[in-house]
């Protein structure tokens, strides 16, 4: 980003330079960019070369159509959110396509020589990271015009050597980088992974199961050195020591370009693990046992494939949705919610006292996973008789845990939240007190909430450090009468698109901001 603070041919040949690397970024031609600003290819030409006084109105039409913000009017610091609450939601909302699957694909787009499309991706501040890195390794990623399209060709060679080591530290995505590198490159050096504040999570089990197909990795000065003896490969079945996400699909992807037969126990059978398998088919790659825990997968040693591919939609935005239902006592009717992947939480809380209607099933674009509209209805609950934990899939998502407690806020008695993956995780919860949420912390992983809660407040709140209780804080405030701000939401920017304008749209007030 260029702040213009000049009125001197300088700024011009400075924003000229800016808008011709943009543009390359995104392959287009000075022929393609005039046609989308309705202008010529001479003016486009001159504008480059700093020979074209620039109003703003025009910046901000290239900057669109480029996807880049040339100029900044005002302070650029941390984005805030001012929210009216005590407001009753109506309506209908979409739910938008998965997160986690968008990451695991652009990961995955690294296994395939040809062209990938995405289609619907959520634009979110993690998949803008996970494009930051992958630009700076030499590959060509566009968003298509008008669209949520994102299109991937790579480069004939990689330039680890170039990799945005700042924007790979603001993503726990970049240890996804590993399965499909190792069949590339005899040895490469990826920064420490980033993301949430959710203590230590441990990089050992995706770094054990890919061992099988030769990778070793030391740590050493902020960097994973990696090292491939191309001789070894797997000889067994891989059992997994931890039914993880990141794991299960760093081996699939390593899996994919092994021109032999890999079998995976003990893997995750996960909403955005069934997306990658789904992609990776589409390439050509056999995978058997798709939504079980052992999958078979007999590779090809070479892809080049021009592939399109539409990710499902996201089970924890839809959770998220539910509880802004609950917590503001409204109806609004959910669309596109992937039943498969809520089926556990919604019996719990049909349990708890909730009452919904669901439309009949109809399949995401995708062509696999089950979607159905879900309306939600206000009225009284009660805690459940038992705490409430993750599984993992089929069992209640670990992601979802952080909106129970919300939920359970909200209900008549005692509820226990035990959230034993991660080690801080539930401390964050206890930032419901500040809103009038009767939330005890008992240890790291275990919080006990007494509702209803009798008044939810307006309040001024850091934002947590972590997505899911970053989003709770942000609901609450609009079950609380009064204005309320909520500060430095990058976080909730990292997994939801238009959060608040979405809400918006539904009858809540909430107003983005940046301090001046």
């Amino acid at each position: 980003m260029f702040r213009v603070t000049t009125t001197s041919d300088t700024y011009l040949t400075r924003i000229g330079t800016l808008i011709r690397d943009a543009r390359r970024h995104q392959g287009l031609t000075q022929s393609e960019l005039a046609d989308l600003l309705g202008t010529s290819q001479s003016a486009v030409a001159r504008i480059e070369q700093g020979k074209q006084n620039l109003s703003l109105e025009m910046l901000a039409r290239v900057g669109e159509k480029l996807d880049s913000e040339f100029v900044s009017l005002g302070h650029s610091g941390p984005q805030h959110l001012r929210i009216v609450g005590g407001q009753k939601l109506s309506g209908s909302i979409p739910v938008k396509t998965s997160k986690n699957a968008a990451v695991a694909l652009l990961c995955a787009s690294l296994l395939n020589k040809g062209r990938t499309t995405l289609r619907s991706l959520a634009r979110i501040e993690e998949v803008n990271r996970i494009i930051e890195v992958l630009t700076s390794i030499g590959v060509r990623v566009r968003w298509l015009p008008d669209s949520n399209d994102l299109e991937i060709v790579p480069p004939a060679r990689l330039e680890l050597e170039n990799i945005d080591v700042g924007a790979a530290r603001r993503t726990r995505t970049v240890i996804m980088f590993l399965g499909p590198l190792l069949h590339d490159l005899p040895e490469f050096q990826l920064p420490y992974a980033g993301g949430c504040d959710l203590g230590t999570r441990t990089v050992e089990p995706p770094l054990s199961a890919l061992r099988h197909f030769g990778l070793d990795v030391t740590a050493t000065h902020g960097f994973y050195e990696a090292k491939v003896d191309a001789e070894r490969h797997p000889s067994r079945a891989i059992v997994l020591t931890e039914r993880g996400d990141t794991v299960t699909e760093n081996v699939l992807m390593a899996a994919a370009r092994y021109p032999g037969t890999t079998v995976i126990r003990n893997a995750s059978s996960n909403y955005m693990v069934q997306d990658l398998c789904f992609f990776l088919e589409g390439l050509g790659v056999t995978v058997e046992g798709v939504g079980t825990t052992t999958l078979t997968v007999t590779g090809v040693d070479h892809i080049d494939t021009d592939i399109e591919y539409s990710p499902s939609e996201d089970p924890i935005e839809a959770m998220s949705l539910i509880a802004a239902a609950v917590v503001t006592g409204s109806t609004i009717t959910i669309e596109r919610v992937p039943i498969e992947f809520l089926e556990i939480e919604l019996a719990t809380l049909e349990e708890m006292g909730l009452r919904f209607d669901t439309t009949e099933e109809y399949l995401a674009k995708n062509g696999h996973t089950r979607l159905v509209d879900l309306t939600i209805h206000p009225g009284p609950l009660r805690a459940p008789v038992d705490k409430i934990a993750p599984m993992p899939f089929p069992g209640l998502n670990i992601d979802n845990l952080p909106f129970f407690a919300l939920i359970a806020a909200c209900a008549e008695g005692t509820t226990m939240i035990h959230d034993w993956v991660y080690e801080n995780r539930a401390i964050y919860l206890t930032e419901l007190t500040k809103i009038g949420g009767q939330v005890q912390l008992l240890d790291p992983h275990r919080v006990m909430i007494t509702g209803p809660t009798p008044k939810w407040r307006a309040a001024e709140v850091m934002c947590p450090p972590a997505l899911r209780p970053g989003v709770v804080i942000l609901l609450a405030m609009l079950a609380a009468p009064g204005t309320s701000v909520l500060r430095n939401v990058y976080v909730i920017n990292r997994g939801y698109e238009d959060l608040a304008e979405r809400l918006n749209a539904l009858g809540a007030t909430i107003e983005t901001f940046r301090d001046i």
